[in-house]
């Protein structure tokens, strides 16, 4: 039997993934200690402060522990994996771990990493003794089956089954005692996070997705016979073009029988949600905010809406009053490029850009984020209704990008989706103005001297004082709302 030797065993450290992070959640593993790993294969996936990201190992060999479970969240700079290099036996495989071994798996971000001669201790052995001698293909949850990515090296000795393995090694993390035969249901780690938020237990869904997969809708469903929850946190900024947004409205009161179980629930503030906690406050008593609203008719906006759609140019693209409304706040900054601009505190010096990185904010299950689209002044309609879909596709996907959210300069929020009317929007970091979209409602309003139906919408403008003064920001605000109650302006002011 050959003997590994601690030279050949390499420790993959938790890398920065963004820009400046400090640490990082472990979402999922893909690799359990005895499978092969080539250079690239991704790991495992993490949620920072900004985005959840795959990591793929730089190395070659075989898993021989891993040393944080997963929801545990790490320090950058801790080691995360252990692998053999040299491709000698790992540790102990999982099924073999004794209980005490499996119930001393570190538990927070402080708890220091296993050693290199240790047994995988957070490899739990429910998940190894299902596999083994079942013939199935290692499935990485929510992204289907992983064609031979990852192989499991062949035991010495009679294969181990369920039935076999003793009660002592059927044990969680926390050394309780857990069903070995429980199949750990299939998800994509947005789906687990939405069923936490939600407090539904995936294993009791019924899953409606490909091979077998539970999906958002999935979830909702099983939610909604214990309290129907509001879909808001899951909407993606859309401005709804029908008279009367369709949105699903947050319970007011908890259903009785969460009383009896307990008086207070905890949610741990971390990942994006403590990021833009902390931006938010800084932003609000760094930044002194002024907010300025008009009210607008918006019923032609509407109709080149629908006119578009028939467009042949516009086929395939998301076209919506959003779409519109971002080209107008576009043409707004072109007539008014000091309103894209930042404050160097450090300088003392307004810094003037001259480009537009357009920030779209997005509630996600994960929490606001607000990735922005590259240089969206120099874009045609049909490629600024692309760039838009993608964006929202990704968002949904909760495959935004640490990159997609830096460098915005001008940011949209639609409260509109919500059916609120207005608001008065907090500036994203970094940026000198923000703008509000209300819901469109059918309302009276005075048209050619009569009073009509009309699709009427409030606008808000939230600025930065120090470097954006009344008069700037009064004349941003009337330009939108010139070209939304004119779209015809798009040709001649764009």
């Amino acid at each position: 039997m050959t003997t590994m030797t601690e030279a050949s065993v390499r420790e993959f450290k938790m890398p920065d993934v963004g820009e400046g992070l400090t640490e990082a959640e472990i979402l999922k593993w893909y690799v359990q200690p005895g499978d092969t790993v080539t250079d690239g294969q991704v790991v495992c996936e993490v949620e920072t402060a900004k985005a959840a990201v795959e990591l793929p190992i730089p190395y070659d060999g075989v898993v021989r522990a891993l040393h944080f479970p997963e929801g545990t969240t790490v320090d950058v700079g801790m080691s995360i994996i252990a692998v053999d290099v040299a491709g000698g036996t790992g540790g102990a495989p999982a099924a073999e771990v004794p209980a005490q071994a499996v119930a001393q798996a570190p538990a927070s971000p402080q708890a220091e990493p296993a050693t290199t001669g240790a047994p995988a201790a957070a490899a739990p052995a429910t998940e190894e003794t299902k596999s083994v001698g079942s013939g199935r293909q290692p499935v990485l949850v929510g992204y289907g089956v992983a064609a031979s990515s990852t192989k499991r090296r062949p035991r010495k000795g009679p294969e181990v089954t369920v039935a076999q393995v003793p009660d002592a090694v059927r044990t969680d993390l926390n050394g309780h005692g857990a069903p070995a035969v429980k199949e750990r249901p299939l998800a994509k780690p947005p789906v687990r996070k939405l069923a936490k938020d939600l407090g539904v237990d995936l294993a009791t869904v019924v899953p409606s997705g490909p091979d077998g997969i539970i999906t958002r809708e999935d979830v909702h469903a099983a939610a909604a016979p214990a309290a129907p929850a509001g879909t808001a946190a899951e909407s993606v900024p859309q401005v709804p073009q029908a008279a009367q947004p369709q949105v699903t409205a947050p319970v007011t009161a908890a259903p009785a029988a969460s009383y009896d179980t307990a008086r207070e629930t905890r949610v741990p503030v971390k990942g994006v949600r403590k990021a833009t906690a902390a931006a938010m406050v800084g932003s609000a008593f760094t930044a002194p905010h002024v907010t300025e609203f008009v009210t607008i008719d918006v019923t032609r906006t509407l109709k080149l809406v629908e006119e578009l759609k028939q467009d042949k140019d516009m086929q395939g693209l998301r076209v919506n009053p959003l779409l519109l409304i971002a080209k107008a706040l576009l043409i707004a900054v072109k007539r008014n490029p000091e309103i894209n601009a930042s404050w160097d505190e450090a300088a003392q010096e307004i810094v003037v850009k001259h480009y537009v990185n357009l920030g779209i904010a997005a509630a996600t299950p994960r929490g606001l984020l607000v990735p922005n689209i590259k240089d969206a002044h120099a874009k045609t309609l049909p490629q600024l209704a692309e760039s838009l879909g993608e964006l929202v596709s990704t968002a949904r996907e909760g495959r935004t990008s640490p990159a997609a959210m830096q460098g915005g300069t001008v940011t949209i929020t639609n409260v509109g989706v919500f059916g609120v009317d207005t608001g008065t929007p907090i500036l994203n970091p970094g940026e000198s103005a923000i703008l509000a979209i209300g819901a469109i409602k059918l309302q009276p309003w005075v048209h050619k001297g009569k009073v009509k139906p009309r699709q009427v919408t409030t606008l808000a403008l939230s600025f930065d004082h120090r470097l954006v003064d009344g008069e700037l920001g009064s004349r941003v605000l009337a330009d939108v709302a010139a070209i939304l109650e004119q779209p015809k302006k798009l040709i001649t002011w764009g």
